[in-house]
């Protein structure tokens, strides 16, 4: 384990700067709004704000205040990578190892709202937290071979668990973070204890594999939180699941329009949007949708990492924030084009992989917290979500979205304190694990 420093050299943003300055834009359609994907207007104004106020280096040395660390880890079957990640041990006797596990277009970052939270002992229970950048995010390395899919993921988090001395502990996980400590679950339950989902991805009960959650589904009438989310997960697959289709399929392809082309900053750079502006746009549309937030310009250029807070019903992004979790791709290890690969391999899973409908099915040696946000991508009934498992905890929240952690830190934080606390399930459920 050694000390990370972030570092992205001068050049690099010089770079990005020139390249911004020198893009040109599509036409739009009048009254398209959201309903084309990102708006031109946000686009530009997000484009100009990137180029002339956006400071990196301001963001960095507040990213570089964190808790970073990096080091080696081998799984079976490919090169050993360079893994990044946070870890914040609690000074709490009552302490238990929590794996964070973040998603796409998400990082580490957003478990740095609740880090505060997480380390102070309140209902008897602290966290020592451990949130890497998967393979192919951030400042992680990514494999240059094909077949690195759930299970190498989940290995790696596993395998760093352990090399932090984290031979029992639980997890919290959405969106690519669902799947991984799912699979995670499936193959080392002597260590993952329990696990906390954010993003709940299940189907109906049937009668021969869950008869009594069949019979009740069958019996009781929907509330009108489930038609809500019945309509929520229509329109995604409707009219947000464009994007996944292309990253399962064709990552390579998609690349191309997210990823730095090859240029020195003294070259001409041809009439056409830069890669630059498609990966903002790509990544503001979801940013945006997923959480049917509202969309506010940062009154600083300077501004710090955000403290947990009461949430709004309409999560406010603020220019820093977009442009933040945009930069760390941009300028991530692998490039942005490296994080869409884990659609592809995910379902293209290898004869001894871990398939993503898997991962969606039960998986009964570890213990299951739930948590159904509103806005989440897709919102299924309880009945649904408990044929993923043996459920000791849920619960149903007013607000939130895809990306609750970042969105609502609060309602994960008690959660977290409400399953593994005085009272919950899994209290002391890890045993005593002393700070490292």
């Amino acid at each position: 384990m050694a000390a990370y420093t972030i570092n992205v050299p001068d050049d690099k943003i010089a770079a990005l700067k020139q390249k911004l300055s020198q893009a040109t834009f599509p036409d739009e359609i009048e009254g398209a709004a959201n309903d084309y994907g990102a708006p031109l207007a946000e686009a530009k104004r997000l484009t100009d704000y990137w180029k002339s106020t956006y400071d990196w280096k301001a963001v960095e040395a507040k990213l570089n205040a964190l808790p970073n660390f990096h080091r080696s880890i081998k799984v079976d079957g490919f090169p050993a990578l360079d893994i990044h990640y946070l870890h914040q041990p609690s000074d709490s006797p009552d302490a238990i190892p929590l794996l964070f596990c973040h998603g796409w277009p998400g990082s580490y970052i957003e478990v740095t709202k609740m880090l505060e939270s997480l380390k102070q002992s309140t209902n008897g229970v602290s966290f020592h937290v451990v949130a890497p950048s998967l393979p192919n995010f951030a400042w992680s390395e990514g494999p240059k071979q094909r077949g690195f899919g759930l299970k190498q993921y989940a290995e790696v988090n596993h395998r760093l668990m352990h090399s932090l001395g984290y031979t029992k502990y639980v997890t919290q996980g959405g969106d690519w973070g669902f799947y991984i400590t799912r699979a995670m679950g499936l193959l080392y339950p002597q260590s993952v204890m329990a696990s906390h989902i954010n993003m709940i991805r299940a189907s109906p009960p049937t009668w021969t594999s869950h008869p009594l959650l069949a019979l009740q589904h069958a019996l009781q009438p929907y509330s009108q939180r489930e038609k809500e989310g019945f309509e929520r997960s229509k329109w995604f697959n409707e009219e947000g699941n464009g994007y996944r289709v292309l990253q399962c399929t064709k990552p390579q392809t998609v690349g191309y329009a997210l990823t730095d082309s090859p240029r020195s900053t003294t070259q001409t750079i041809t009439d056409s949007t830069t890669h630059q502006v498609g990966l903002l746009a790509w990544m503001l549309e979801k940013l945006v949708a997923w959480t049917n937030s509202t969309h506010t310009p940062s009154p600083s250029p300077h501004p710090s990492l955000p403290s947990l807070t009461p949430p709004s019903p309409d999560y406010p992004w603020t220019d820093d924030e977009i442009l933040t979790w945009v930069s760390i791709y941009h300028f991530s290890t692998a490039g942005p084009a490296a994080s869409l690969r884990i659609y592809y391999e995910a379902v293209h899973s290898e004869l001894g992989g871990v398939s993503r409908d898997r991962t969606q099915q039960w998986i009964g040696k570890v213990k299951l917290g739930l948590c159904h946000s509103p806005r989440e991508l897709t919102v299924v009934p309880s009945t649904w979500a408990r044929t993923l498992g043996p459920v000791v905890f849920e619960s149903f929240k007013e607000k939130g979205g895809h990306f609750a952690a970042w969105e609502v830190p609060g309602e994960i934080v008690g959660d977290l304190r409400g399953m593994f606390g005085k009272g919950g399930a899994c209290y002391g459920i890890t045993g005593p694990v002393a700070k490292l």
